[in-house]
């Protein structure tokens, strides 16, 4: 398939996945109302602004986009397509500086990606999926089962192993983390492996517990690496709206956070936490992902998303 056919699915999927985000959206918002303006009134910013809150892109980025509508002036008379090409261009200007891909530039190897998040967030098949585009830029990559906590995570990711091709350092369940992590950056460097992907325990009823848990990790990364972890990348889910910014803030707490995936941007409408996230913490957005096969994480392109959000074809 060329790169055009791939993009042109790839955004088909997008608009499926935030279908209900901007269905929303325009639900929430009289589009009709705005018609023949060339300015916006007071009580069709308000408007504009609570259908944003409404559609899950929190208050600071509805607030934003408000003050920057208020200042717009639509010379021909505004319309409902006008509107969502200008919602479409703010949300852009919010997402577009927290676009940046995950990139393998660990040297000496291997690039030590620490992958958290809660249980049932997709982490383990976001993992899989990470490793996938790696292999897509000719990377070799080995993967770390340090979720010890369920037997059921060691095993999915040993399955998603083998259908990748790619090795797997894993124990027992109820194992020591941190001595499988130990392990793998060793086989890693042994191997020359570019890239090594670890998962980790996801439960946050005892934060102290899990903040202990990743602290050593990290020691121990720090021992034969000094640069390790490369990265720290929260998996969230979409579904989840709101609450996926409480979880921004306890994982930033307890690991460190450095970058974001958001998973499970199939159909839910909900998808408008992405905007509220980029404008209230600033992290990177790595990839989005819509579906559950390997091809549906992708890199995050902020004015495709930014243009699907407000419906904009």
């Amino acid at each position: 398939m060329s790169d055009g056919g791939e993009k042109r699915s790839w955004a088909q999927r997008l608009f499926g996945g935030f279908a209900r985000t901007s269905e929303r959206l325009g639900e929430n918002l009289n589009l009709a109302a705005f018609t023949g303006a060339t300015k916006l009134t007071l009580d069709q910013l308000d408007e504009l602004e609570d259908a944003l809150i409404l559609s899950d892109l929190g208050p600071r980025a509805a607030a934003r986009i408000r003050d920057r509508l208020a200042d717009e002036r639509f010379e021909r008379g505004a319309d409902p397509q006008s509107i969502k090409l200008a919602v479409a261009r703010e949300i852009a200007a919010i997402l577009r500086p927290v676009a940046k891909p995950l990139e393998v530039t660990a040297f000496p190897r291997p690039h030590v990606v620490l992958v958290i998040g809660v249980n049932g967030s997709g982490k383990t098949t976001t993992i899989a999926k990470l490793a996938h585009l790696f292999q897509e830029q000719d990377y070799a990559v080995m993967l770390a089962a340090g979720d010890t906590f369920r037997a059921a995570a060691i095993g999915q990711l040993g399955v998603w192993a083998d259908r990748l091709g790619v090795p797997i350092v894993k124990g027992p369940e109820g194992g020591d983390p941190a001595s499988i992590v130990f392990d793998a950056v060793k086989a890693a460097t042994e191997r020359g492996t570019d890239a090594l992907i670890v998962d980790t325990a996801g439960r946050l009823q005892n934060k102290r517990e899990l903040m202990d848990e990743l602290a050593k990790i990290r020691r121990v990364l720090g021992r034969l690496n000094p640069e390790a972890p490369h990265d720290v990348v929260l998996v969230l889910d979409a579904t989840n709206g709101q609450n996926a910014l409480s979880q921004i803030e306890i994982f930033r707490e307890v690991a460190g956070v450095t970058g974001l995936v958001m998973t499970k941007l199939d159909g839910t409408a909900r998808g408008g936490v992405l905007v509220a996230a980029a404008e209230q913490y600033g992290l990177p957005i790595h990839a989005i992902g819509v579906g559950e096969t390997l091809d549906d994480l992708r890199p995050f392109d902020p004015d495709l998303v930014a243009r699907v959000i407000a419906g904009v074809a």
